[in-house]
C-alpha cells in the first residue's frame, strides 16, 4: 500500500522497526498518508496529542495568554539563546519523510 506520492506503508513504519526504542517511530510521507494510513496514524495522533482527529485546531498567537512562569535566576543565567523551529510544507509536495532524490 502506498500514498499518492508513492510513499509506502513500509516506509511509514521503517524507522520504528529499526529503532524499537524510539517514542513513536511512525512517519507520514505526505498529507495523503494521513488518509491512506489513517487506521494506523489516527490512534497514534489522538493518544500523543490528547485530542480526537477532527476536533479542529485552535491557534492563538497572543503571547500575553501564555502561562509560563519565569525561570529561577540561576536557571535563567544559563540561557544564552533560544531557537524556535517551524516546519512547513508546500501544498502538492510530499512531507520530509516522503522526499527522495
Amino acid at each position: 500500500m502506498k500514498d499518492e506520492f508513492g510513499f509506502k506503508f513500509v516506509d511509514a513504519i521503517f524507522s520504528g522497526c529499526k529503532n524499537v526504542d524510539s517514542g513513536i517511530g511512525v512517519y507520514a510521507g505526505s498529507p495523503d498518508s494521513y488518509a491512506r494510513f489513517g487506521s494506523l496514524l489516527r490512534p497514534i495522533i489522538e493518544d500523543y496529542h490528547k485530542v480526537k482527529v477532527g476536533d479542529g485546531h485552535v491557534t492563538d498567537m497572543n503571547a500575553s495568554k501564555v502561562n509560563a512562569p519565569p525561570f529561577p535566576a540561576d536557571e535563567a543565567a544559563m540561557i544564552k539563546s533560544t531557537r524556535i523551529r517551524v516546519g512547513r510544507n508546500l501544498a502538492d509536495f510530499p512531507l520530509g519523510p516522503g522526499l527522495n532524490g
